[in-house]
């Protein structure tokens, strides 16, 4: 019989002698992402790390790693004071997250029981970006509830998705929108054709050990240097490539995913002007947008043209699918073909009194219809 155990880990340098398993669990993970990577967790850890606490829990059979928890406490703000969270440390940068390895249930209940049967040194347990009704099949709920834990689920957020698998190639998409739609892509190219040379570089790079792994640094600052002509510039939301605070971390996650082969990058030009950009990432056959913008000086429609561009571009390689990220944007809602909802899975101990009010409040507000106090939320939140 094979024994279980489960190791924790608290310093985000003991998580390199890792590395290899890491890998090798996220190649099965279902519907794993770049932010699933040790690179990924890295990369924030290092630039955003300052007053968390890591806890990465390694669940091993025979002394073998058999599936990886990342999960971190977070202190932040609620309308009745700090509240520190247990949560996974993607803090909205992706839309899906959840446990690396393919034997989630195996996992998840290891884990659980960890978590149960150590010093609580958080107010809420609470897995957010869930698959509950995709990948994770309801998994988590269970080996929380399993574990002794009250879980509660929730919706999270609701993303707009292109199932490319679901059609023969592009013009058959195409066909599936509506004449409106159809007819202002191709107006908008021919105008923008009109305006100057258009063109459209796409940069996909294989991974390092595949002879690629190139950064084109040249290809990430014209998309910096776009969103700085955008309403980005003045954004205060911390989550825009040209903001300060997380430019720096994003530069090295841009090298990580380049490295790794997961990157996914398209930029317009005008006459050889950067007029347009999409940034994101590619893994078993899904892009996901990260950040998407245009100038608004230049000709109109380019942020319009690129994005049926991109769309097109996923055809022609064979991508199973087009994340567009969470947000329910009108532009999105054109061309999307579903709609996946994650969820957050949250847990508040009887003797932690401030999440209980607040889900009281909660439940108040649910039940007379008007406000009734604050949810708890990330002082941090990425939209």
């Amino acid at each position: 019989m094979s024994r279980t155990d489960v190791i924790e880990i608290n310093r985000i340098e003991d998580l390199q002698s890792y590395h290899l398993a890491w890998s090798a669990l996220h190649a099965e993970t279902p519907g794993a992402s770049f932010f699933h990577t040790l690179e990924w967790l890295t990369a924030y850890w290092n630039h955003h790390g300052k007053g968390k606490r890591l806890r990465v829990l390694i669940v091993r059979s025979s002394g073998r790693p058999i599936g990886i928890v990342p999960l971190c406490e977070v202190r932040e703000s609620g309308s009745l004071g700090p509240v520190t969270v247990l949560t996974y440390p993607l803090e909205n940068w992706g839309t899906v997250y959840g446990p690396i390895g393919p034997f989630t249930t195996a996992t998840m209940t290891l884990a659980m029981r960890h978590i149960s049967q150590t010093p609580r040194t958080w107010d809420v347990f609470e897995p957010r970006w869930t698959a509950h009704d995709s990948d994770d099949h309801g998994r988590t709920l269970r080996a929380m509830r399993g574990a002794g834990f009250s879980a509660t689920l929730s919706n999270d957020w609701s993303t707009s998705v292109i199932d490319c698998d679901h059609f023969a190639d592009w013009d058959s998409y195409l066909y599936s929108r509506s004449h409106k739609v159809r007819h202002e892509l191709r107006r908008q190219r021919r105008q923008l054709e009109r305006a100057g040379v258009v063109e459209h570089l796409h940069y996909r790079p294989t991974a390092l050990c595949e002879g690629g792994g190139d950064p084109r640094w040249d290809l990430f600052e014209h998309c910096v240097a776009v969103s700085r002509l955008t309403w980005q510039a003045t954004s205060n939301t911390g989550n825009t490539l040209c903001d300060r605070r997380v430019n720096p971390m994003l530069r090295t996650a841009h090298e990580q995913a380049a490295r790794l082969g997961m990157l996914d990058l398209h930029l317009l030009t005008i006459d050889g002007v950067p007029s347009a950009f999409f940034y994101g990432h590619h893994c078993h056959g899904v892009t996901s947008g990260l950040r998407m913008g245009y100038d608004p000086a230049s000709p109109k429609g380019a942020g319009a043209v690129l994005f049926g561009m991109v769309i097109e571009r996923a055809f022609a390689l064979g991508d199973r699918r087009l994340d567009l990220g969470a947000g329910d944007e009108n532009y999105k809602k054109r061309y999307r073909t579903s709609v996946t909802t994650t969820a957050r899975i949250t847990h508040t101990p009887l003797t932690a009194w401030r999440p209980q009010l607040v889900g009281a409040g909660r439940w108040v507000r649910a039940q007379l219809g008007r406000p009734f106090g604050k949810a708890v939320s990330s002082t941090a939140a990425r939209s």
